[in-house]
C-alpha cells in the first residue's frame, strides 16, 4: 500500500507546516483526505499540490484571507496526480513500505475499539451489528497476538467491511431530522469548493463527510488501523 498508515498524518503535518499554524483539520478536511486515499492519489501528489497552492497564494498581492482548508488545494492536488500519471512515474516511484506495526499495539487498538462498540448507546438495529463487529475485532486481536492474522493489508480490508456495515446500519436507523441537519451542514461546508471539484469528487466528499459525522454522533470509533 502507498504509505498507508501515515498517509493522513503526513498530509496533516505538511498542510499545517505550510500554513504556519497547528490548526485542527475540520471534518471536511479529513473526508477529503479519505477521498484522495480511496481514489489512489499518491501521497507525493498531495504534498506537491499543497506546496503549489501555498506558493501561488503567497504570490498574491492581496492575502487578507488565509488558507483555512485542504479543499483550497484540491485542484493543484489533482493536477499533480495527473502530471505524475502522464509522466509515467507510476506508483512504484513513490511507494514507501508501511511502517512495521507492533503486534501488541495493533491488538490493543482492536480490543479498545471492541470495548467502545460494546459500550456505545446505539439504536437497536445498529446495536447487533456493533456487537458482531466487536466480536470480530476480538477474534482479530487474538489472531494478531498469536501471529496467525492475515497481512496488514487484508486485516485493513476486513476492518473496512465491518465499518461499512456499521455505518449502513446507523444511517438506516438515524432519525430523519438528524440526517437532514448533517446534510445541511455538509452542503454548507462544501459550498465554497464546488466550483473547484468535479461532480463525482463532490459526491464522494459529501458521502465521507456524512459518514464521519454520523460516527461522531453515536461516539462510534473508526476501525481503520490508520486511526491508531
Amino acid at each position: 500500500m502507498d504509505n498507508y498508515f501515515n498517509y493522513f498524518t503526513e498530509i496533516e503535518e505538511h498542510f499545517q507546516k505550510r500554513r504556519g499554524t497547528l490548526m485542527i483539520l475540520s471534518p471536511l478536511d479529513w473526508a477529503l483526505m479519505e477521498t484522495w486515499k480511496q481514489a489512489g492519489v499518491p501521497l507525493e501528489a498531495v504534498l506537491r499540490g499543497i506546496d503549489r497552492s501555498f506558493d501561488k497564494w503567497e504570490l498574491r498581492r492581496s492575502r487578507t484571507r488565509r488558507v483555512n482548508s485542504l479543499a483550497y488545494c484540491a485542484q493543484e492536488v489533482l493536477a499533480s496526480a495527473e502530471e505524475m500519471k502522464e509522466a509515467a512515474i507510476g506508483s512504484s516511484a513513490v511507494k514507501k513500505a508501511a511502517p512495521r506495526l507492533e503486534r501488541e499495539a495493533v491488538s490493543a487498538f482492536l480490543r479498545q475499539n471492541a470495548e467502545r462498540l460494546e459500550r456505545a448507546t446505539l439504536p437497536m438495529s445498529a446495536s447487533s451489528i456493533a456487537l458482531e463487529a466487536a466480536h470480530t475485532l476480538r477474534s482479530q486481536a487474538d489472531a494478531v497476538e498469536h501471529e496467525t492474522a492475515p497481512p496488514m493489508e487484508d486485516l485493513e480490508r476486513q476492518l473496512t467491511v465491518s465499518e461499512e456495515k456499521l455505518i449502513a446500519a446507523l444511517l438506516a436507523s438515524t432519525p430523519d431530522s438528524i440526517l437532514l441537519q448533517v446534510r445541511k451542514d455538509a452542503d454548507r461546508d462544501l459550498a465554497p469548493y464546488r466550483s473547484k471539484m468535479t461532480a463525482p469528487q463532490i459526491e464522494q466528499l459529501h458521502k465521507q463527510y456524512i459518514q464521519k459525522r454520523i460516527l461522531e454522533q453515536y461516539r462510534v470509533p473508526r476501525l481503520s488501523l490508520f486511526y491508531m
